[in-house]
């Protein structure tokens, strides 16, 4: 596995887990090779990790040049759509296993924040900055990709970080509060919903508030917490909160309870 750490001089590296996947990349690069609006071809997720397993899927972006347009992205992207559903190097990757698809997508690298109200998260701004900033280059990386790592690294501004952080943790307390309103009501899947959320929710708060980027707040919790933010204590408690025998009122309301501690404890600017 390789170093969680992020600084603009360290390039992660693919590590593919068969020849297999190694070749689809390679095959994918070839589409886009040679074309001007292209900076990066990059693989990103697991592979780009050094996690990937034989069975894993292969997650790449390609990245535009600073002055691409959205409907050049569209317009590759739809090129690439119909390229990949009829090469026979990508029809065999994918039919090799259950969950062996090519995902690309072709990209801009623009990240714009979102303004919740009522909730309303979590979203995908640090998600999509950090999955990208993570990706290994295939080839040599453009000028877009390097300047982005610039630009975004070690982390957005202050000011921006701090309102992204009252937002979330606002969020979160917000569907907590609403847990109680639920079970007295008992509708205890809306209430298991909105512990769900408020869970996902902290994830983002924490990552904010430790100036990490994350990758996703639904799968590879365990890497991220431990590994990268070095809390083996708080992720201790994170599979308890949503571990429910049964979807009953007390139990969703303690729950609910929990995750608020562990808000208010852990989660400071």
């Amino acid at each position: 596995m390789q170093s969680h750490s992020l600084t603009p001089e360290s390039l992660p590296i693919a590590s593919f887990p068969t020849t297999q996947h190694q070749l689809t990349a390679e095959t994918a690069a070839r589409f886009f090779a040679g074309r001007d609006l292209i900076d990066s071809v990059l693989v990103t997720n697991s592979i780009a990790r050094g996690n990937a397993v034989p069975g894993s899927d292969l997650d790449m972006n390609v990245l535009l040049g600073e002055a691409a347009t959205q409907a050049q992205a569209d317009a590759l992207q739809a090129e690439w759509d119909a390229f990949r559903a009829a090469e026979p190097t990508l029809c065999a990757f994918e039919a090799s296993g259950p969950f062996m698809h090519v995902h690309l997508d072709v990209t801009l690298g623009w990240f714009e924040p979102e303004v919740w109200d009522d909730g309303g998260g979590p979203d995908f701004f640090e998600i999509g900055i950090g999955n990208l900033l993570r990706a290994a280059p295939l080839g040599q990386p453009g000028a877009h990709f390097l300047r982005l790592r610039q630009d975004w690294l070690p982390y957005y501004n202050e000011d921006l970080r701090r309102q992204r952080l009252a937002m979330v943790r606002a969020a979160c307390r917000y569907d907590l509060d609403f847990i109680p309103f639920y079970t007295a009501r008992g509708l205890v899947f809306q209430a298991f919903d909105r512990l769900y959320r408020a869970h996902q929710e902290f994830l983002q708060a924490l990552f904010i508030a430790c100036r990490v980027y994350p990758i996703a707040y639904n799968k590879w919790i365990h890497e991220q917490v431990v590994d990268w933010l070095g809390l083996p204590a708080l992720y201790d408690q994170l599979p308890g909160i949503l571990a429910l025998p049964a979807l009953e009122p007390a139990m969703l309301n303690d729950r609910a309870n929990r995750l608020g501690a562990l808000l208010e404890n852990w989660v400071k600017d």
